[in-house]
């Protein structure tokens, strides 16, 4: 096993790389109660480490897991938000890491890569441990890699030799930069450098940062060109383009959503977004702004959205209130709603007479239902973050709420792989759902270390019926 330089370089980076493999004996130990006490290991290794031992990652894997497909991923990579970025990307890093042996990958949100590019030869040899284009190099998969520890950590990373948790990569080392939305903040995807040494030299961190920098403010220079060419046209043409679902080139995509930032509808052309899943309050967003609500207004917002034609006011108290609802209680709910979107974006106040949304807002939910529509259940699982405002009493949202999640189950029975199935066990509403387990214990291989912990659920649900 060839040991490569970790950050610092000398006997340092000697002594950390023994402190690794000392660790990795301890890993191949017998269980003892408690997490591996891995003395030596520098802080962020030791708790990803830790958190790779919890999530049941092999550091025997020999490869990562693919988790796209060619036709999944071509179909992804054109829709993801990281896409209009790719050429700074390939300026500022893939172009100079043709001559320098190292290669530049781009992941999304959850850890799978989606472009990797650089030096040739050392293309050929990352497939040997799946570092390709679809892989999936997330921390709950692959254990500590930069990729995967970035965005588990949100923030830039190098990890070095046998600092990785899975000990196929031990003959690599590399850098990674998580990539934020420039104006909501959220999640969109990883930057990484990998390679050899120079992959984690000091100045090689500054440089993905610097890279990750410059592609965000090339993000927002384009939003705000978008933005600019529409309140250039007639009032007329802008609303039939963005009603008519045409998408300019750069402009907002639907897997957006699935970035965290609540779903953003294909030919949006502002991230106006509405996130309801798994929250009590939902967090809106609108040309970058963001704002929690309460749980009243979130109520209402997810109801006018769902509703594009409108609701009269009968129709929404009795989508809104349990039992008898009152027009006047739900009127000053409006004024108090509409207060806070004028100082928003006064062009998100809704009508009335009827409620209606005044601008195109596609909440997450809405996401999740239009992907399962198209067979991209993959897609819908990531972007589904739990049960739509999962504490609301309104028979709206109750009524919303049990049909994205019935589709949601049903679709991941149907077509779910293994690895599609347990993630979605691990969503609080599945906590006690048998059949999902079932199904992905028939799935996974025999010698799968993940049987163990699905068979430990399966009893301890039997265990609480049989009580």
């Amino acid at each position: 096993m060839k040991n490569l330089n970790p950050p610092g370089g000398g006997d340092a980076s000697a002594l950390a790389q023994r402190y690794a493999l000392a660790g990795h004996e301890q890993l191949d130990a017998p269980a003892v109660p408690g997490a591996p006490e891995l003395p030596g290991l520098r802080n962020l290794i030791r708790e990803s480490w830790q958190r790779s031992a919890r999530l049941q990652a092999n550091p025997d894997n020999p490869e990562a897991p693919l988790a796209l497909d060619t036709d999944e991923l071509e179909d992804y990579r054109r829709q993801h938000p990281l896409a209009s970025i790719m050429p700074v990307i390939h300026k500022l890093l893939v172009l100079p890491s043709h001559d320098s042996g190292l290669l530049v990958a781009v992941g999304d949100e959850v850890g799978r890569l989606l472009w990797v590019e650089g030096d040739p030869a050392l293309q050929r040899r990352a497939e040997g441990m799946m570092f390709v284009p679809g892989a999936d190099w997330s921390e709950a998969t692959v254990g500590t890699s930069a990729p995967g520890t970035a965005l588990a950590l949100g923030r830039g990373i190098q990890i070095s030799g046998a600092e990785h948790y899975q000990r196929s990569v031990h003959e690599w080392s590399c850098t990674a930069v998580p990539f934020h939305d420039p104006d909501s903040g959220a999640l969109l995807g990883v930057v990484d450098i990998t390679g050899k040494a120079s992959a984690v030299a000091p100045h090689t961190l500054s440089l993905v940062e610097a890279t990750v920098a410059a592609a965000q403010a090339q993000l927002r220079v384009e939003r705000l060109q978008l933005a600019a060419n529409l309140a250039s046209r007639p009032a007329r043409r802008r609303n039939s383009t963005t009603a008519s679902g045409s998408r300019p080139p750069g402009a907002g995509s639907a897997r957006a959503g699935g970035a965290g930032t609540g779903g953003v509808k294909e030919g949006s052309l502002y991230r106006n977004s509405l996130q309801l899943l798994g929250r009590d309050q939902a967090l809106l967003s609108i040309e970058g702004k963001t704002v929690a609500l309460s749980a009243r207004h979130s109520e209402i917002l997810a109801l006018l959205s769902t509703h594009p034609d409108g609701l009269s006011a009968e129709e929404l108290c009795v989508l809104l209130y349990p039992g008898d609802g009152s027009a006047m209680t739900l009127r000053a709910e409006m004024v108090r709603l509409r207060k806070i979107l004028q100082q928003l974006n006064p062009a998100a106040v809704p009508g009335s007479r009827p409620y209606k949304l005044s601008m195109d807002l596609v909440p997450d939910s809405g996401q999740v239902l239009n992907c399962l529509q198209r067979g991209a259940h993959r897609i819908a699982l990531e972007i589904y973050r739990g049960a739509v405002l999962p504490r609301s009493e309104a028979p709206g949202i109750i009524d919303l709420r049990a049909r994205v999640s019935s589709l949601m189950r049903e679709a991941v029975l149907t077509d779910g792989s293994a690895e599609t199935l347990l993630k979605y066990a691990a969503l609080p509403e599945a906590r006690d759902d048998v059949d999902v387990r079932t199904a992905a214990l028939k799935l996974l291989p025999p010698r799968s270390p993940k049987r163990a912990a699905v068979v430990a659920d399966l009893e301890r649900l039997e265990a609480e019926l049989s009580a």
